[in-house]
């Protein structure tokens, strides 16, 4: 290859995957670190800018996980990096639950100002979406006394133990764990894009809400119970599900008549991931609550759990995190949030319409693909067996996700059959026709 063809933001392959450094860490690997985390394949990363990664023996990929839709603002970005050099000199850790910072007063501000709805909130900071997650479902047992949860089918919403007591994706990450919590109880999400012939996803979505109220709360679930409905706007790990907005706007309603809080998980989908700030502002639905973290901070361990002032009234002493608002990710937090509103948002709407342009077709064109959705650069595309029994091919999808590898692509699947493209928001229009030519390639080799 010339050096005219060699480009540093596009993939660079230079030995066979995985090469020789990489391997023996993996071998080291294997020695060591726990059995339960889950690798697609045989990255060992040496460092990252933008939207590439390195390996170990200097091969180069284009990231289009973003550190499972962590790395907002890419990888290493400067202005990131700056924020956290300059924060890291003057002051490391003194714990925000017991002392004061005032770059954590500065992003509180700054996250309850941009919350959905325009009603005053408080903001609790932890270090994951899990921890978010846990935090919300004990403010809303506190506020209301009630002690019961409705999450959904497909919802990931962490693995520790309460939060995988609403965690509904798949059997391996409950299996051993048991008892979870009680008093969860999950519901249908809808999901529009596996309909059968002739069902409105308008009328599935209202089913589902009706369920609810004429199935659980009328045989075992008393509504006065109910504490919180907690569900993701867009599910995730679920498959890159958007549901109709009809559905989060009955859910609202439903909350609302029986006093029970609603709660939205923008773990994964808010941040500007969607091409708006948050999930909800494209739906119109105000939660009571809801919880970010992946995209906060850039990479730097960081969550946010915000809710209505009014809602948000435990006592002092009620719930803290030692290391939650650590002002190192705080100082990362608020250089990632400039940068979502003075271009990275609009970067995700612009690119992300594009590259699903380009998707659009492809249930056209090839028999395994099922269906092409997203908002933003969180992008779903289904992988099935052929296009007249639409049935689910979750070994294609492994199938694409290595073959993509292979070709210094980088992605990741979601649900049982889906490929998610959740890049950092600040790839370019070339990268975006690398990622998308690649994936061309690959399924023509399915």
């Amino acid at each position: 290859m010339t050096s005219e063809a060699v480009r540093l933001d596009l993939p660079h392959l230079i030995t066979p995957l995985p090469g020789p450094h990489a391997n023996a860490i993996i071998e080291r690997d294997r020695n060591v670190l726990s059995p339960s985390y889950t690798r697609d394949y045989p990255l060992v990363v040496d460092h990252g800018e933008g939207a590439v990664i390195q390996d170990v023996d200097g091969n180069r990929f284009l990231d289009f996980s973003a550190g499972i839709a962590v790395a907002s603002t890419g990888h290493c970005h400067p202005q990131v990096v700056k924020a956290i050099e300059r924060q890291a000199a003057r002051l490391i850790h003194m714990s925000g639950t017991d002392f004061y910072y005032e770059n954590m007063v500065e992003l509180a501000e700054k996250l309850a100002a941009s919350a959905p709805g325009a009603v005053p909130r408080r903001v609790y900071f932890g270090n994951s979406g899990a921890e978010a997650i846990e935090a919300a479902m004990k403010l809303a047992r506190y506020h209301t006394g009630r002690d019961k949860f409705i999450a959904f089918s497909g919802a990931f919403h962490g693995r520790t133990l309460g939060s995988l007591s609403l965690t509904g994706s798949k059997v391996v990450q409950r299996k051993g764990f048991g008892p979870l919590v009680p008093g969860v109880f999950h519901a249908q999400y809808p999901d529009p894009y596996r309909l059968p012939a002739g069902i409105a996803s308008e009328d599935h979505a209202l089913n589902c809400v009706r369920a609810i109220e004429e199935q659980l709360f009328r045989t075992i679930l008393p509504a006065e119970e109910v504490a919180a409905i907690v569900v993701e706007p867009i599910q995730g790990e679920g498959g890159y599900i958007i549901p109709p907005k009809i559905f989060l706007e009955e859910l609202a309603n439903l909350a609302k008549k029986y006093g029970i809080l609603l709660i939205f998980d923008e773990i994964q989908c808010g941040m500007g991931r969607t091409g708006k700030m948050w999930a909800a502002d494209h739906f119109g639905v105000t939660p009571d609550i809801f919880t970010t973290a992946k995209g906060i901070a850039s990479g730097l361990p960081l969550s946010a759990m915000i809710a209505r002032a009014d809602v948000m009234n435990w006592p002092r002493g009620a719930h803290a995190s030692t290391f939650g608002g650590n002002p190192v990710a705080i100082a990362a937090s608020l250089a990632t949030i400039e940068l979502l509103e003075r271009e990275l948002i609009a970067n995700s709407s612009r690119i992300g319409a594009h590259i699903l342009d380009r998707l659009r077709d492809w249930p056209n064109r090839f028999q395994h693909v099922g269906d092409v959705r997203g908002l933003g650069l969180m992008i779903g595309i289904e992988m099935v067996h052929d296009q007249t029994s639409k049935e689910r091919a979750p070994e294609l999808r492994d199938r694409l996700v290595s073959l993509a590898f292979e070709r210094g692509l980088l992605i990741l699947g979601a649900g049982r059959n889906v490929i998610r493209l959740c890049p950092p928001l600040i790839i370019n229009r070339d990268q975006a026709g690398f990622a998308v030519d690649t994936l061309e390639e690959c399924l023509t080799l399915l």
